[in-house]
């Protein structure tokens, strides 16, 4: 196990996810109850990321945050930030990558909810503000664990994207998905079948976690019809 990979993984997955989740339900919430007529557009742009090869988002975020870029060059001179072969660059490229994983699940969860419940509470009183607190996030909830699962395990495994913006900088930019392509490049089948296989297991159980997060949600539905 490459054990400098491995907490560069988890690191990544946990502020992927941490960072992603209050931007996933704000996007997620407003996608679910808009009726703004770009909102087809937006979906698209948010769905992108999942048909696009790594390469492409990659060879686009290395266009423009390199140091022949205009933006990368300020960054590099103001403000002392270098977003290619770096942390914050792989951190910024996962955000975006991510980015469908997180709201899709959670504009789902949104969009099941019944509009009279909303209208419902209002009339009782509760502002906008409280009934999303107190109302739809609690029933919510199946989603948000759905698009924090799935989005720490898809970045776990991302490997196009953060070989192109992060490099392979042991200790840095390094993960899991670009050690076990090492491994096996350098004949260690070994070497590579444990990290893989711990791969494997962090995603059957994100995934499990997923279904039944929607098993529990069906099945309390059942119950109140």
């Amino acid at each position: 196990m490459d054990w400098p990979a491995a907490r560069t993984s988890l690191l990544l997955a946990f502020l992927t996810a941490a960072l992603l989740l209050p931007i996933g339900v704000a996007l997620a919430r407003w996608l679910a109850t808009t009726s703004w007529r770009g909102k087809p557009l937006l979906e698209a742009l948010v769905t992108l990321p999942l048909l696009l090869p790594p390469t492409v988002i990659g060879f686009y975020l290395l266009t423009a945050f390199g140091q022949n870029s205009a933006l990368g060059a300020w960054l590099a001179k103001h403000l002392n930030v270098h977003l290619v072969f770096s942390f914050e660059g792989l951190l910024l490229a996962s955000l975006l990558v991510n980015l469908p994983f997180m709201v899709q699940p959670i504009q789902r969860t949104f969009a099941s909810i019944p509009h009279n419940l909303r209208e419902a509470a209002w009339v009782s009183g509760l502002s906008t503000w409280r009934t999303f607190w107190q109302i739809e996030l609690p029933l919510a909830w199946p989603g948000l664990l759905a698009g924090v699962a799935l989005t720490a395990a898809h970045t776990l495994g991302e490997f196009g994207v953060v070989l192109m913006v992060g490099g392979a900088i042991s200790g840095e930019t390094k993960t899991l998905s670009i050690a076990i392509y090492d491994r096996v490049q350098a004949f260690d089948a070994s070497g590579a079948h444990v990290m893989a296989l711990a791969l494997v297991c962090f995603s059957l159980l994100a995934l499990a976690l997923v279904f039944a997060a929607d098993r529990f949600s069906l099945n309390k539905k059942h119950i109140k019809t």
